[in-house]
C-alpha cells in the first residue's frame, strides 16, 4: 500500500497541538524542542493543528495557541495545517485497508476488554462486521511484524510491551472520529516530515505509528522524545490537569525556563534581550547531548 511522498526538505519538522486549550509550560517544551532542532539544522518547522476530537476542543484555543507561539518568537513556515481538512484522505486510506482486508469491524466495548486484561483480544477479527456502528481495528496479524523495539535520538533503544505492541488498535472510532495515531501517520506523510520531536508521554504511541508506516510502506521518520514537566511524580503538566497557560504578554521569563529546562541555560548577559536575539543563541547552541534524558523533571507550576 503505497503512499506518493511529496518532495522533501532536507529536514523537516513540526509542532502539531490540539485545540483542547491554550499552551502551558509543557507544550511549550514540546513546541521549543521541535522548532530548535529543526532551525539548528537549517530545515523547515510547521505548525499543525490536530483537531479532529471536536468533543474536547476549545472555543478560540486555536487562535490563541497561534498568538502565544508568535508572541515567543516561534515562527512556522508556510500554512497552518488543520487535520479537520483531511477527512478525505483518512476515509480514502481506511477504505483501501478495507479492500485489502488490513482492517475490520469491531463490536467490543471498553468494558468487555477490561473483563478480559484490558488488552484487546482480536474478537471480531472474524466476525465481519458491518462498519457502519462499529469502531475499525487495523489488523496487525496480516503483516505479522509487531513493532515492541525503535531506537529515540534521546531515550535511546525503546522496549516496547510486546502484548501490547501485538493489539489491533483502532483507527476509526465508533462514534465517527478519527483515531489518533491514523491521522497523525497520514498527515506527517503527507507533510514529508522527517523527524518528530514530542514528549516522552506520547512514546507508547510510537510502535502503533511505526506499524503503520509499515503498512503504508513508507519510511518512518526519525524519533526524539523530550522529557515532560510534571508538578509532582506521575502527574504531567496538561490541559486536562488544568496547567496553568503561559503568559503571552511577558514571554521571555518563561522561555529562559523553558531553555534551561532543555538543559540549555541562556547567559545572563541575554536575559534582558528579545525572543528572537535569545532564540538565535538557542539556535547556534543546541545540542541533543545538552537535553536531559529523565522522563519526568518536576517543576513547580
Amino acid at each position: 500500500m503505497d503512499f506518493i511522498l511529496p518532495k522533501q526538505a532536507p529536514y523537516r519538522g513540526r509542532f502539531a497541538p490540539s485545540p483542547s486549550g491554550s499552551l502551558h509550560f509543557g507544550s511549550l517544551i514540546a513546541a521549543l524542542g521541535s522548532y530548535l532542532q529543526a532551525r539548528s539544522q537549517q530545515g523547515s518547522w510547521q505548525v499543525r493543528i490536530d483537531d479532529i476530537d471536536p468533543p474536547r476542543e476549545v472555543s478560540g484555543a486555536t487562535q490563541d495557541i497561534l498568538q502565544t507561539l508568535i508572541a515567543y518568537g516561534l515562527y512556522w513556515d508556510g500554512d497552518v495545517i488543520y487535520q479537520s481538512k483531511n477527512s478525505d484522505n483518512y476515509e480514502k486510506i481506511l477504505n483501501r485497508l478495507a479492500t485489502q482486508q488490513l482492517s475490520y469491524a469491531c463490536e467490543c466495548t471498553r468494558k468487555i476488554i477490561k473483563m478480559q486484561g484490558g488488552l484487546y483480544l482480536g474478537t471480531c477479527r472474524n466476525k465481519q462486521l458491518p462498519v457502519s456502528g462499529h469502531a475499525i481495528r487495523v489488523n496487525l496479524q496480516k503483516l505479522n511484524f509487531p513493532v515492541s523495539q525503535f531506537n529515540d535520538r534521546l531515550q535511546g533503544l525503546v522496549t516496547l510491551d510486546l502484548a501490547e505492541s501485538n493489539e489491533d488498535f483502532i483507527i476509526k472510532r465508533k462514534d465517527g472520529l478519527y483515531a489518533y495515531n491514523l491521522a497523525v501517520v497520514i498527515d506527517d506523510i503527507e507533510q514529508g516530515i522527517t523527524e518528530v520531536v514530542r514528549g516522552v508521554d506520547l512514546l507508547t504511541t510510537t510502535g502503533k505509528q511505526l506499524a503503520l508506516y509499515h503498512l503504508f510502506n513508507n519510511k518512518a521518520p526519525s524519533y526524539l522524545h523530550l522529557p515532560v514537566a510534571v508538578t509532582a511524580p506521575g502527574k504531567k503538566l496538561s490541559k486536562q490537569n488544568h496547567a496553568l497557560a503561559i503568559n503571552k504578554k511577558k514571554p521571555i521569563p518563561t522561555l529562559l525556563a523553558a531553555l534551561a529546562f532543555l538543559g540549555h541555560p541562556v547567559p545572563k548577559a541575554l536575559h534582558c534581550k528579545d525572543c528572537q536575539n535569545i532564540l538565535a543563541w538557542a539556535i547556534q547552541n543546541w545540542s541533543i547531548e545538552r537535553i536531559p534524558q529523565y522522563q519526568e523533571i518536576q517543576i513547580e507550576n
